[in-house]
């Protein structure tokens, strides 16, 4: 009986003496097996894993939330290529407008007196008839606007155009070209009136709105005896061909 509670006694003291050195060192009572403090490794490693942060190994890359999101590419070079625009396009326009345009004011001019020879002669047919021509003796391509303002003498009054012989588009002349006017000199059945004799003729030119100054005018030459006119006096638009301004 002595010697049990001399061993008991011992077994008490011992754990007494194990807990006391347990308080000791600051861990608190553990489990058996526990009795060795958490290693530092463990530390470092549950500091790496803590969500929000990105560890920098010795290498120089990163891990953890910070770094990189997984499905990109590992080359920088790659992933800013469409960004900054490094790709070279040699695709090029080759094609090239070849037609020129006659309506600029450098390819064309109005057809005045400067740029064209004017002739009028009298003809058979129709009766009291007379056919202006104006041929371009310039370099450019001319135009003949609206109709000839016609003038015998010193007489007052220019006379009006026919309407119906207005024609479809400006009596254009390249250099070298002819265009034509009509004038109905006088009525075959006698009833205009202040009929003369006239031995002058002034042709002038209009611009590009009607009545307006289209430039030097012409005085063709009219036959030795003079050409007969009365109140009937009347002219055609500007023709390109010569039966047209003789078919009314």
């Amino acid at each position: 009986m002595h010697i049990r509670r001399t061993r008991h006694l011992l077994a008490v003291t011992a754990l007494a003496a194990l807990a006391l050195t347990a308080c000791n060192n600051g861990t608190g009572v553990q489990d058996e097996g526990a009795s060795q403090p958490a290693s530092s490794s463990s530390t470092d490693s549950a500091q790496q894993t803590k969500p929000g942060t990105a560890s920098v190994s010795s290498s120089g890359s990163t891990s953890g939330a910070d770094a990189k999101p997984a499905g990109t590419s590992s080359n920088p070079a790659k992933d800013t290529a469409g960004s900054t625009g490094t790709g070279s396009g040699t695709g090029k326009s080759t094609g090239k407008g070849s037609g020129t345009s006659t309506g600029s004011t450098g390819s064309r001019v109005l057809c005045n007196g400067s740029n064209t020879k004017v002739t009028a002669q009298p003809v058979a047919r129709p009766l009291n008839h007379m056919l202006i021509t104006v041929t371009n003796t310039g370099g450019k391509l001319c135009d003949l606007t609206y109709w000839p303002v016609v003038r015998f003498d010193q007489m007052q009054w220019v006379p009006q155009a026919t309407e119906e012989t207005q024609p479809q588009a400006v009596t254009s002349l390249a250099p070298g070209e002819s265009g034509y006017a009509g004038v109905l000199l006088s009525a075959a059945d006698g009833s205009g009136a202040g009929g003369a004799t006239a031995k002058k003729l002034t042709v002038a030119f209009q611009g590009y709105t009607p009545n307006s100054d289209g430039g030097a005018s012409a005085t063709p030459s009219l036959p030795a005896k003079g050409v007969y006119y009365d109140s009937s006096l009347a002219v055609t638009y500007w023709q390109q061909d010569r039966d047209d301004a003789l078919s009314w």
